[in-house]
């Protein structure tokens, strides 16, 4: 091959490094929603190539749930220190204490659907005008809904009968005042796309996407982490050792684990490409009904 051909991974850093450029250039407070999974890691590490050698022109946003796994936040930090780049982050427990949500009781409560408030309350605080996020349309059947420039209303809310129509490159950033956009860069990346751009680019990752051994319990036909000890659990549901990893990274609450013996990069892309179980095919959250994703959205969610 020609040292001028671009590989299929090249193309698509092209274009997403494109689209974060013209984030750049047609909004004027943008942020990255950076959750600690490895596309929002993906994302920030395409911003960070898209304007070097200056900085990331725009921070970090993490909606802090409050269950989080250790790993994610200790993660967290250290890029940003490494980057240099600027935090901000959303607290759900702060949201639960000032009355504006209710937590959720019970053993299948969760504090992923409290998210949308507490960042559509710090969009908002921090006067935010588009919100980059690492979301691909092969996720989920609402994700390929979405526009690359997805219109948000004055509420933060999502209609997906009322986006603009992309032709080839062109997007549209017009918006009222009080509204504003949700940007997917990577949105024509897939999961087998994303894990060999990591492999490609000698990405670090937090350690829970490798294969380790973890207390966990089984519930609904998906492993649960035990540890941190954030899931109330039924009485026949027994706490086990077991190996695992994670696919994908979110609350600690309906973050199902993966049995694996995937130590490496290589075995993880091995294991993707030989799987029949989709991605979120573990998220406990998109289990809550048929449209649970799609409902999520309208209301403001990721």
């Amino acid at each position: 091959m020609s040292s001028n051909q671009l590989t299929h991974l090249n193309e698509l850093e092209a274009e997403s490094i494109f689209i974060l450029r013209e984030v750049a250039a047609q909004f004027e407070k943008p942020c990255i929603l950076f959750s600690g999974g490895k596309d929002s890691i993906v994302l920030t590490y395409l911003a960070y190539k898209a304007f070097y050698p200056a900085k990331i022109p725009f921070p970090l946003v993490h909606i802090d749930t409050g269950h989080n796994f250790p790993e994610t936040l200790v993660y967290r930090d250290e890029l940003v220190k490494r980057l240099g780049a600027d935090l901000v982050v959303g607290s759900v427990q702060k949201s639960i204490d000032e009355g504006k949500v209710v937590e959720e009781k019970g053993f299948n409560a969760s504090r992923n659907k409290l998210q949308t408030v507490t960042l559509l309350d710090t969009l908002a605080e921090h006067k935010f005008d588009c919100a980059c996020g690492g979301a691909r349309r092969d996720e989920e059947k609402a994700r390929a809904k979405e526009r690359i420039f997805s219109h948000r209303d004055e509420f933060g809310q999502w209609n997906p009968k009322n986006q603009r129509p992309e032709l080839w490159n062109i997007f549209n950033a017009k918006k009222d005042p009080g509204e504003h956009f949700r940007a997917f860069p990577i949105s024509n990346w897939t999961e087998m796309d994303v894990w060999q751009y990591i492999y490609q680019e000698k990405i670090e990752l937090p350690s829970l996407y490798y294969t380790h051994i973890r207390k966990c319990f089984f519930r609904d036909g998906q492993w649960l982490a035990a540890d941190p000890d954030f899931i109330p659990r039924r009485p026949e549901e027994v706490v086990e050792e077991r190996e695992v990893r994670c696919r994908t990274i979110g609350d600690v609450t309906c973050t199902g684990l993966t049995l694996s013996h995937a130590h490496s990069l290589e075995e993880i892309i091995d294991e993707i490409a030989s799987t029949r179980v989709t991605e979120r095919g573990g998220r406990a959250d998109d289990k809550r009904s048929e449209t649970a994703m799609e409902d999520r959205k309208k209301q403001g969610y990721f």
